[in-house]
């Protein structure tokens, strides 16, 4: 809450401010990964770089951007040897499939809590206000205590949740009916989930609530998909970007022009690379998101790339006031959709959750649906046994109903030329 208030009043500064601010937070971050962390120093040292040379953010430039398998390659070198430790661990498969395992230290955690909540503030959110997730649910703990721990504290903030994995017209209805006995007064859950959801309402005529604001989020939302969205649920529909290694990045203000970037916790640059290099992307440019984590010391993220394209907003300041930096679009999310076995929608991003639990198993996996509807589960793995794959086709299972299901293990998935490597195939 601290971090918050903080935030509050950062959102009101000017531009040149908030890139001082910007700056020095770098500045610390690159100070103690020099002195602390072997793989970002031995970068560093192949740049000819020193924290001491910082003069402004874009002298970062000089140091090379990492993906996720070069992050991989680094293993216990990029942890930090002193405090603050690592106490948050997590995994994630990422928009090109090859899971990676986090991990950050509690004043980050911190941070990433706060840049939530004053992004999500923005959409009409606030802790204690009744809220409704349609969200992907993953596979439930095994352990009593977790659950009993996840449902007191969902309850204590008003928070209910529903699992979007499925969408086919009984689960969709079964949402209405939540919706009409709850009555939220916000609604967050997955972009193409929530224009399902809506072209459910909209056609059936089910609509009878007042507005509900609405906070998008872990897809793309598509202009068409807004429409949708807006007659189910009214004009308060707020689209968000982020990712699972540092959480929100860029959040719609009431305005409805573009996402602000949470420039005092990211620096997140839109890079175009090519044969002669890279360069920043122009105002309006399509290009790569590569972003430095400026909290997180126990695991720094410095000039990673995420794997996502996106385009700046090239026009005036933004009329909500705020300087923050907005991005326009964020391009190559949008998740190819499955059918279940009665031909219901099965959201493709479902599958970046049933997968997490094997996160330090995997190296890379793809998903495709055959024309006769069947599904094969393409995986790169030294450690899997049989029990995993058993466990991941019943959790698959649960979404697709008796659709018939194989793990086939390859030794490689070649990426495609974009660069990429789609999560999921729908062949047509």
């Amino acid at each position: 809450m601290e971090h918050l208030r903080y935030l509050e009043r950062t959102e009101r500064c000017s531009y040149e401010e908030l890139e001082a601010i910007q700056l020095g937070s770098l500045r610390r971050l690159l100070t103690h990964a020099y002195a602390n962390v072997p793989a970002q120093r031995d970068s560093m040292r192949a740049a000819r770089f020193h924290p001491n040379d910082l003069r402004s953010v874009s002298d970062l430039a000089v140091l090379p951007i990492l993906t996720r398998a070069e992050l991989r390659a680094q293993g216990e070198g990029r942890r930090s040897t002193a405090a603050p430790f690592c106490s948050v661990k997590k995994s994630t498969s990422g928009s090109t499939g090859e899971p990676l395992a986090i991990e950050y230290d509690r004043d980050s955690e911190d941070w990433r809590q706060a840049v939530k909540l004053r992004g999500y503030s923005w959409a009409g959110f606030r802790p204690g206000v009744k809220t409704l997730h349609y969200w992907g649910a993953g596979r439930p703990s095994s352990s009593k205590l977790t659950r009993t721990k996840i449902a007191l504290d969902r309850g204590l903030k008003r928070e209910k949740y529903l699992d979007c994995g499925r969408r086919n017209d009984e689960d969709l209805a079964s949402v209405v009916t939540t919706l009409r006995a709850e009555r939220p007064d916000v609604l967050i859950g997955f972009s193409q989930a929530l224009a399902d959801l809506s072209r459910h309402i909209v056609a059936r005529r089910l609509r009878d609530w007042p507005s509900i604001n609405v906070i998008c989020a872990a897809e793309r939302l598509l202009p068409a998909d807004r429409e949708l969205v807006t007659a189910a649920f009214g004009p308060n529909v707020f689209e968000t970007y982020g990712s699972r290694e540092v959480m929100l990045i860029s959040a719609e203000c009431e305005a409805h022009a573009g996402m602000h970037i949470s420039m005092e916790n990211l620096l997140v640059e839109v890079v175009v690379r090519g044969p002669s290099g890279e360069r920043p992307a122009r105002p309006g440019e399509t290009g790569e998101i590569v972003v430095t984590d400026l909290h997180n010391y126990g695991m720094p993220f410095i000039r990673y790339a995420l794997g996502d394209m996106a385009t700046l907003h090239d026009g005036p300041p933004c009329s909500c006031g705020r300087a923050l930096p907005r991005i326009a679009s964020v391009d190559g999310r949008v998740t190819e959709t499955l059918e279940d076995a009665t031909g219901g929608r099965v959201n493709g991003l479902l599958f970046s959750t049933l997968v997490l639990p094997l996160g330090d198993k995997l190296t890379a996996y793809q998903v495709v649906q055959h024309r006769d509807r069947s599904i094969t589960v393409r995986v790169v793995s030294t450690s899997m046994d049989a029990k995993d794959e058993s466990s991941l086709v019943s959790d698959i299972a649960r979404y697709v109903g008796d659709l018939p299901i194989r793990v086939q293990r390859l030794e490689d998935l070649p990426l495609e030329a974009s660069g990429k490597r789609r999560l999921v195939v729908v062949e047509r």
